[in-house]
């Protein structure tokens, strides 16, 4: 692996990195989040809030400068205390695994995502809301069955990279130390990366640091839930009521047909990311938008505003012939309990295949 633990001299210490990672999913995948124990995240938060506490008091307003000296004293910490922690001769092995579990969100995704969809779908509208609001930030307390099924469709598409996909590619890259780096950016971004008078100057470094250090792991996500599809049984342009715009690769009779297909869906899904504000958000959440020929996006209500956010995926057309200009009436039906249970399905193939293949490639090369 391209990291060493600091206790690697001792005996076995080399096979521990090397199964560290999956280890650490396995754990996730069957036992979610360690919820009697104290989890890393929550220390972040304390010092986050403490700092915002300083810098509000001193500084009027908060400026980009004191939210970059934040940031680095956030790194700082984080790094000492998980350096410290993993130099322990024993105790350190522990702490390495449950920093590397709890560091992953794939198992509380997948379970909290289910548990709430059975809630929209044979519970209380009241009951429903009150699961999904549990899980995003938008304002879901007017929402009706339709928009609650898609909200749970992009959060689960957007924190299939948020939660997993990147969380793991820096676990892979550089141990439990680059992990809790990558967490304490985006936990920063996710509590002050708001575009708001409040927030625009305090949450700018955060925001940008997490930008780029989720910038390849969301095209990795966007690609992984792509290769995934066929494993998971999902077919674009399937039956079942679903918009005729995205191709079929997977149907196409010969190599350079199903080539070309890929290829043609792959540029449909970049052109919809690059229609979102974020850099990053926009690629796991058009690849299950093109490849379940469900729509993501639209009006979405978020502190009492409504937003309307670019809308992600298929437009009514022939079949593959189908162009992303096509106009928004033609667009693809919204999201059901069905085609959510779909995508659930889909994303817990896709973190399988994904942190495989980049626990595998990383152990190749390195």
């Amino acid at each position: 692996m391209p990291w060493a633990i600091p206790w690697s001299g001792l005996p076995g210490a080399a096979g521990w990195s090397l199964w560290l990672p999956p280890f650490a999913l396995a754990l996730d995948l069957v036992l979610a989040d360690p919820r009697r124990l104290p989890h890393p995240v929550q220390a972040v938060g304390w010092l986050l809030d403490r700092m915002e506490a300083v810098v509000r008091a001193r500084v009027h307003p908060p400026t980009r400068l004191a939210g970059v000296c934040c940031l680095c004293l956030l790194l700082i910490a984080v790094a000492a205390c998980v350096q410290g922690i993993l130099a322990l001769p024993v105790a350190g092995a522990l702490a390495a695994c449950y920093l590397a579990w709890a560091g992953l969100a794939a198992g509380s995704l997948l379970r909290e995502c289910g548990r709430a969809l059975e809630a929209v779908a044979h519970e209380d509208i009241a009951v429903g809301r009150h699961a999904v609001s549990m899980l995003v930030s938008r304002d879901v307390s007017q929402a009706g069955r339709d928009d609650l099924h898609r909200a749970l469709a992009e959060t689960l598409a957007e924190n299939f990279n948020d939660g997993v996909i990147a969380p793991f590619f820096w676990l892979v890259l550089g141990g439990p130390l680059w992990l809790w780096l990558y967490k304490a950016v985006s936990t920063m971004d996710s509590m002050w990366g708001y575009r708001t008078e409040q927030w625009r100057a305090l949450g700018w470094a955060g925001a940008r640091l997490d930008d780029c250090l989720a910038f390849v792991p969301a095209r990795l996500a966007a690609l992984f839930l792509l290769l995934a599809a066929p494993l998971a049984g999902v077919r674009a342009a399937d039956a079942g009521g679903r918009a005729k715009g995205a191709p079929d690769v997977w149907c196409c009779s010969g190599l350079l047909s199903r080539l070309k297909g890929v290829f043609c869906l792959i540029g449909l899904i970049a052109a919809d990311a690059r229609t979102m504000e974020s850099p990053n958000a926009g690629w796991p959440m058009a690849a299950a938008a093109w490849l379940h020929g469900r729509r993501m996006g639209g009006p979405t209500a978020y502190f009492g505003q409504t937003k309307d956010k670019p809308v992600l995926g298929p437009r009514e057309g022939r079949g593959d012939e189908a162009q992303p200009e096509v106009q928004p009436e033609a667009q693809a039906p919204g999201w059901d309990a069905v085609s959510v249970r779909a995508l659930l399905r889909h994303v817990r193939v896709a973190v399988l295949l994904g942190c495989a293949v980049m626990w595998g490639a990383v152990s190749l090369l390195f």
